[in-house]
């Protein structure tokens, strides 16, 4: 399965640990950057792994600043994207089984680096439920 990842520099740490983990794993990582922790604009990283993802060439993003607010609010701009933001594995279970999320948003800022790694576990295998929730899920589009 092919991941888009990316981060701000705030998450730059966090990225490049949960994407040596992922790739452990065996995923596909397609890496939108930052690749340093110089100062960077979230959304020039936060559109791509959007597009990745609406597009279909990724299957799930994972997306990481300071509070996770920034890159969740640009990724959602996108169509067909859910991205949530999760500080706890019970968030990414629900974001994934409830919501259909395809987009997890980590706040670097506030979860440790474990933490951060067992969201993104969990996120990447859980499925969603579909039946009550998928009537949910089919009414967040606007167009």
């Amino acid at each position: 399965m092919k991941i888009a990842i990316g981060c701000d520099h705030a998450g730059f740490e966090y990225k490049e640990a949960i994407k040596a983990m992922l790739l452990e794993q065996g995923f596909e990582v397609s890496d939108a950057g930052t690749h340093s922790l110089d100062s960077m604009d979230y959304p020039d990283s936060a559109h791509p792994v959007a597009t990745a993802v609406e597009t279909g060439e990724a299957k799930m993003g994972i997306l990481i600043c300071g509070s996770a607010n920034g890159v969740a609010m640009a990724a959602n701009k996108h169509q067909g994207i859910r991205a949530a933001i999760c500080w706890e594995k019970e968030l990414s279970v629900l974001a994934r089984s409830h919501n259909d999320a395809n987009i997890v948003c980590l706040p670097a800022r506030f979860i440790s680096l474990d933490m951060a790694k067992e969201i993104v576990h969990t996120f990447m295998h859980t499925n969603f439920e579909g039946g009550r929730h998928a009537n949910r899920v089919n009414k967040i589009a606007c167009c």
